[in-house]
């Protein structure tokens, strides 16, 4: 009967392709890691940084992301010789034995820059419920011997680039008027700070410049032509890429190279490599 026919082989193409579906969600785009390239032009940048690569990396997740996919995109990033390389939170995703199993494994393997090699807290840095200061205490500890230098609300000075870095908003260690009233207005900067949200926050006055951040995923599954559905963030505009902000101010989220669940669709785990301009 081809009506019966026509309809089991409807029926037999739709399941196939949700099979292929799950096939690729969750055995293939966590791990296919996109290198976005793009533009940062800075006010003020000094001439020598005109043309460098400042590369962020976000949400890596160690502990619940494969190590051998992570050492790879490190790998990956080192190939490019960086200038300077920046961490934008979630060094971890914590298990009792994660600095033991997997930090000690994976972190050794962090690109390093010519020039700088930054990082900040995220929430999962804090462990569970993100209220644990001395996991947070300890994942410094874990990875500062291997060339990274963790900002806790503080500025540095990179070849007269000024990077302010600041702690995780949910951790409860976020202080900004600890370190934001310090940067010089008249100079280069840019601030690192994992939460998105916090760039809506009264915090801001005076600051003219990028704020790089991580901790959406972009929403890890997201369907064509529609916003993710899940988004660990208030203002649920920011899910990933650029966004102009109030100020002169503008901000960049970056996808993340891990995941929480095992699963991404529509939205490529990323590292993005910025060429550093001077803006008009």
């Amino acid at each position: 009967m081809p009506t019966r026919r026509l309809f089991l082989k409807t029926a037999g193409s739709l399941i196939g392709a949700a099979a292929g579906l799950n096939v690729y969600a969750w055995g293939i785009e966590p791990h296919w890691l996109e290198l976005v390239r793009r533009p940062l032009p800075i006010r003020n940048l000094p001439a020598p940084l005109i043309g460098r690569t400042l590369v962020q990396i976000s949400d890596v997740h160690t502990g619940r992301v494969d190590d051998d996919y992570v050492i790879r995109t490190f790998d990956r990033v080192a190939a490019l010789r960086p200038d300077i390389v920046v961490m934008t939170g979630d060094f971890i995703s914590y298990t009792p034995r994660v600095f033991e199993d997997h930090v000690a494994r994976v972190y050794p393997h962090f690109p390093k820059g010519r020039l700088a090699t930054l990082g900040i807290p995220g929430n999962h840095d804090y462990g569970p419920g993100w209220n644990h200061p001395h996991i947070a205490k300890r994942v410094v500890e874990a990875v500062t011997p291997f060339g990274i230098r963790v900002l806790r609300n503080e500025l540095v000075d990179v070849e007269g680039l000024q990077i302010v870095g600041l702690d995780d908003l949910w951790g409860g260690e976020f202080i900004p008027g600890k370190v934001l009233p310090r940067v010089d207005s008249t100079r280069a900067s840019i601030v690192l700070s994992h939460n998105p949200d916090t760039v809506d926050l009264p915090v801001w006055t005076g600051y003219e410049g990028w704020i790089l951040s991580g901790h959406t995923h972009g929403g890890q599954c997201k369907p064509p032509f529609l916003p993710p559905p899940i988004l660990p963030v208030t203002n649920k505009r920011y899910t990933a890429g650029e966004f102009e902000l109030s100020g002169r101010r503008r901000m960049y989220i970056n996808r993340g190279v891990g995941h929480l669940l095992h699963v991404r669709f529509n939205v490529r785990p990323e590292v993005t490599v910025f060429g550093l301009q001077l803006a008009p």
